[in-house]
């Protein structure tokens, strides 16, 4: 058997080795002869001798010599130092994280200053050695004749950052100034000295411009000649000349002249006319400026007669003075005197929205500002009206009152001065505004903002309307008649007052009717009208009106009120400008279908903040699950963190805000404020005071202003986490400065649930396309009868009824000129905390769904009894068979119980004293 085998295996192998394609022999070959066999063996035998000369050929190696040796020693002790090297350089960088800023800055100030002098003593004084022939090859190869400039600019460099640290901001400006300066003056040397090339050598390039001059010069003369390459090389000089400077080109005059008068070559100029002029001439000279009229002359004929003046460039002469300082003045508003700017632009707003068919103007229905109507109420005794020194000097002077036909007739809405007589003290008007750091941001100016023209107070088609509702009234014998009508720019309201012993619901039950003859379906029908002994029938117009952003933000109350978070709304029914603030709403709910202009309202908001308030004042959280409504605003200062696209991470950023909130409130609570801005003004004034051995530094909170363009896609997402968090802040954030606008096109009970809508007490409605989804958002009928593009209900904190109004309209380029002008001001300082959370972010497995509760309810009910059946799941949870059956498929995934036996009762694999261990890991609490 043995020689059998062996015979096997040593034909098998000689067949492989001979014919690889074939298998061993067939059975019959399995009983060979014996000699066979044996000359079988021997040749198995035999076969290792054959083989053993070639291994004794490839076994001789070359014996190791020593230098082999020294290599491998020498290259074990090369990288174990530079092993040692790199864990020591990770050591300090580690460890230079810990540091102070300042003294990081510091660092690399100290850096730039010894190489400085590193590449100085190279170059200066000819150092030897190894560090002065890296030196000259590379600061003299790079930078040829002008090496010996080098150490100059580096010590500049870091003097800069000692002297001014808190300016990062212009170090990328600064860089790239340099850069273009350096390889301008270069090339222009390099074409100087002869242009040499590489085929020269390197001492010839090193007497030029160096490899930066011949690789900037080079490439020029080869394609455009040396009489091309000199201008434009010049031109990258001047260019970075100008931007190390920041010079504007068109600010090279003014800097040349501002050189020169600090030098005293050049006096500086000044007006000795206007100098010797008293503060009243000046706001006389002011308000002259600022009287509307049809067109200006030429200010060559302004000294011969009098000449006529354009309300919009005497508008916008009179608000290019007015900039509004960032903190709150020292004196209220409610008695602040009216100097000649405001005066100016009340004079202007009151043209625009004067009632020409001699009906009293409305208020502003949303006045949610300060005081506006008490001091216009209680300064309208008796008060001169302005310019009217400015009438008895044209009187005197024998010329005609200057505007007197024009306001003929016009109901002056304008607010009342008080007497210039009165020795009260003008408030002080900064021209820009300074933030933290050595930053100053110059707030939009209202120029930037188109303005429309005035409104229509009465057309043929108002006249036809009347005619036909009186039609309608005496052919159903109703004891009824039009009194008036107030136009707005969509719709106008017609009052109609009643008979004696007439009720208003026979008005109301003639909709329809009305509606037929008036030939429009949206009719609206206001019984009462607020504050009036008559009923409203709101009919569109025909001809509808636009509302410009700008035309409310230059509203006298506007301008005087410095409040940041004041914001335009559009224009009600009435011709009045509707505005409110958002710190006192304090959170609002816009909804409406598509196309009712919600996304117009949610821009305006946005522009009037950016408008109105620094980012020092206002802080915004942008959320666009749509990603295309609000990307015009990626980038501007105001944002604490990148708009948020992922419905996950809004969650995320509405967490954040939850605790930003609770921050807030412990400083309040820790240092006894009731509200953000006495603690505000309190840190301003000095009055708050760390306790010893603090090192934090106090600054004042802004405002938060959190906009979520679509909440239904944040409800489809996480409906729990978003509600709870909205809830939250609904319920707890006014004290603390965050407010919150909640817009969404899609007002379901699912979307806009019942504790959401109980703690938003402000609503704006647009269209809507049912009864349901209008009540959903106004608890009330309406606005479903919205015509849509702009037509909005309004109904403040606190009101009973909707105020309907047109929405405010701002362009495209509108917008992109207001952003552009913010980010030339100061560049974003986001917060990486916002959609990352503080602690670590749970990870649930995504298998689990909605189930969590009912998972760790079944987890701990089969650890604590371990007996793992589903039909006790059923009982105990009171599930279904499916839901157990799912259950304990979740717990067999996370090995808690074993696999399926049939009838019998699954292995429970964890102990009861392990429960917590799987409960949190279950809930992701766990870093597994």
């Amino acid at each position: 058997m043995a020689s059998r085998t062996s015979g096997k295996g040593s034909q098998g192998t000689a067949g492989t080795a001979k014919r690889p394609g074939r298998t061993a022999g067939p059975a019959k070959k399995a009983a060979p002869a014996k000699k066979a066999a044996a000359k079988k063996t021997a040749s198995a035998k035999k076969a290792p001798a054959k083989k053993a000369p070639a291994k004794k050929a490839a076994a001789p190696r070359p014996a190791p010599s020593p230098t082999g040796g020294v290599y491998w020693l020498v290259r074990a002790i090369w990288l174990g130092a530079a092993h040692a090297v790199g864990a020591m350089l990770r050591g300090i960088g580690r460890g230079a994280k810990g540091l102070d800023p300042a003294h990081r800055k510091d660092g690399v100030a100290l850096l730039l200053l010894g190489l400085a002098l590193v590449v100085a003593a190279g170059t200066w004084s000819n150092l030897r050695g190894p560090v002065g022939d890296l030196v000259e090859m590379l600061v003299t190869g790079a930078f040829g004749r002008l090496d010996l400039l080098v150490p100059i600019l580096l010590g500049a460099i870091a003097v800069r950052l000692i002297l001014y640290p808190e300016k990062p901001e212009a170090n990328g400006r600064i860089v790239i100034g340099l850069s273009a300066l350096v390889i301008g003056v270069l090339g222009q040397v390099h074409i100087a000295c002869g242009s040499p090339g590489r085929e020269d050598g390197s001492e010839a390039m090193q007497d030029a411009g160096g490899l930066i001059g011949w690789a900037a010069s080079k490439p020029l003369i080869y394609t455009m000649g040396e009489v091309l390459a000199v201008p434009l090389l010049l031109l990258l000089t001047v260019f970075g000349l100008l931007v190390v400077t920041a010079t504007p080109v068109n600010a090279i005059p003014q800097r040349l002249r501002l050189l020169g008068s600090k030098l005293g070559i050049v006096d500086p100029e000044y007006d000795p006319e206007r100098d010797d002029e008293s503060d009243d001439e000046r706001y006389d000279e002011q308000w002259r400026d600022a009287l509307p009229a049809r067109s200006r002359r030429s200010s060559a004929r302004r000294s011969e007669a009098p000449e006529e003046y354009d309300p919009a460039q005497a508008e916008a002469e009179a608000l290019s003075k007015r900039r509004r300082s960032r903190r709150p003045s020292v004196q209220p508003a409610m008695n602040r005197t009216m100097d000649a700017v405001d005066v100016a632009a009340a004079a202007a707003a009151a043209l625009d929205g004067a009632v020409l068919n001699g009906m009293p103007p409305s208020p502003i229905v949303a006045d949610l500002t300060q005081g506006v109507t008490v001091e216009r109420d209680r300064e309208r005794s008796g008060t001169p009206v302005p310019g009217a020194r400015e009438a008895e000097r044209a009187k005197e002077a024998g010329k005609p009152e200057r505007g007197a036909a024009l306001f003929d007739g016009v109901p002056d809405l304008t607010k009342p001065a008080p007497d210039r007589s009165q020795s009260h003290p003008l408030p002080a008007r900064a021209e820009q505004l300074q933030l933290s750091g050595d930053i100053t941001y110059a707030l939009p100016s209202l120029d930037l903002l188109e303005r429309g023209g005035p409104g229509k107070t009465r057309s043929a088609a108002n006249d036809t309307i009347v005619a036909s509702l009186t039609n309608v009234f005496t052919e159903f014998k109703v004891d009824a008649a039009v009194t008036g009508f107030t136009r707005g720019p969509t719709v106008t309201r017609y009052e109609v007052e009643l008979g004696p012993a007439v009720k208003v619901e026979r008005i109301t039950a003639l909709a329809k009717n009305i509606a037929y003859a008036v030939a429009s379906p949206d009719v609206r029908i206001i019984s009462p009208i607020p504050g009036k002994s008559a009923v409203g029938i709101e009919i569109p117009n025909t001809d509808r009106e636009m509302v410009n952003l700008g035309d409310v933000l230059r509203l006298a109350d506007a301008a005087e009120d410095d409040h940041p978070m004041l914001v335009a709304l559009g224009k009600d029914v009435e011709g009045g400008y509707v505005m409110a603030n958002l710190a006192k709403m304090p959170h609002v709910l816009v909804a409406g279908a598509t196309g009712s202009g919600k996304s117009s309202c949610i821009n305006c908001l946005i522009t009037s903040v950016m408008v109105r308030a620094t980012p020092e004042d206002v802080r915004m959280v942008l959320v666009d699950p749509k990603r295309v409504e609000l990307t015009a605003y990626e980038g501007i200062p105001h944002l604490i963190t990148p708009i948020i696209t992922n419905p996950k991470r809004a969650a995320e950023a509405l967490q954040w805000v939850v605790r930003e909130m609770d921050l807030r409130y412990d400083d309040l609570a820790a240092f006894g404020y009731r509200h953000i801005d006495d603690f505000n003004q309190a840190v301003r004034n000095g009055k708050v005071k760390l306790p010893e051995g603090s090192e934090r530094e106090l600054s004042p909170y802004p405002y938060l202003l959190v906009i979520v363009d679509e909440l239904a896609d944040l409800m489809m997402v996480a409906p729990r986490d978003v509600e709870d968090a909205i809830v939250r802040i609904t319920q707890l954030a006014r004290a603390a400065g965050i407010h919150l606008v909640l817009a969404t096109q899609r007002p379901s009970v699912d979307v806009v649930t019942g504790l959401i809508k109980a703690n938003v007490p402000s609503r704006l409605a647009f269209a809507t396309s049912s009864l349901a989804d209008s009540r959903v958002i106004l608890d009330q009928p309406g606005a479903e009868k919205l015509i849509g593009k702009g037509d909005g209900l309004f109904l403040p904190m606190g009101a009973n009824k909707p105020t309907r109004m047109q929405g405010a309209f701002v362009t495209e380029g509108e917008v992109a000129a207001i952003v552009q002008h913010c980010k030339d001001q100061m560049a974003p300082v986001f917060r990486e905390d916002v959609v990352v959370g503080g602690a670590k972010k749970k990870e649930i497995d995504e298998d689990i769904g909605d189930d969590l509760d009912l998972l760790c309810q079944a987890a701990e009910l089969v650890v604590s009894t371990q007996f793992g059946s589903t039909s006790m799941l059923q009982r105990k949870l009171r599930v279904g068979f499916a839901k157990a059956g799912r259950l304990m498929d979740l717990m067999e995934s996370r090995n808690i119980v074993g696999p399926s036996e049939g009838s019998k009762a699954r292995d429970v694999m964890v102990k009861p004293d392990e429960l917590d261990e799987v409960l949190a890991q279950i809930r992701g609490e766990t870093a597994s």
